[in-house]
C-alpha cells in the first residue's frame, strides 16, 4: 500500500489538519459513546467532513476538535449535576 492509498477515517483534508493538531479521534469517539450511554445524544459520526451529534430532534454540525469541546462540556455539565 502506498502513502495515497492510505486509508484516513475522515476526509483526508481533515485527518492532515487533525493529525497537525495532535487529535486523537479515538478520544472523540469515546466521549460519543459516553455521552449517549449517558443519554445526552442518541448518536455520532463523520458526515460529510464534519463531526454529527444528534440529539433528539436535533442535529448538530461540528468540526472534529469543536465536537471533542463540545461532548467534553456536555458530559462534564451531568456529571457535576448528577453530584
Amino acid at each position: 500500500m502506498t502513502d495515497s492509498e492510505h486509508f484516513h477515517p475522515f476526509p483526508e483534508s481533515d485527518a492532515d489538519r487533525l493529525e497537525a493538531e495532535n487529535f486523537d479521534p479515538n478520544q472523540l469517539n469515546a466521549l460519543g459513546n459516553r455521552a449517549i450511554a449517558l443519554g445526552l445524544i442518541v448518536g455520532h459520526g463523520y458526515h460529510q467532513g464534519k463531526y454529527e451529534l444528534l440529539k433528539r430532534g436535533e442535529v448538530l454540525l461540528f468540526s472534529p476538535r469543536e465536537a471533542l469541546t463540545y461532548l467534553e462540556a456536555l458530559i462534564q455539565s451531568r456529571e457535576q449535576a448528577d453530584g
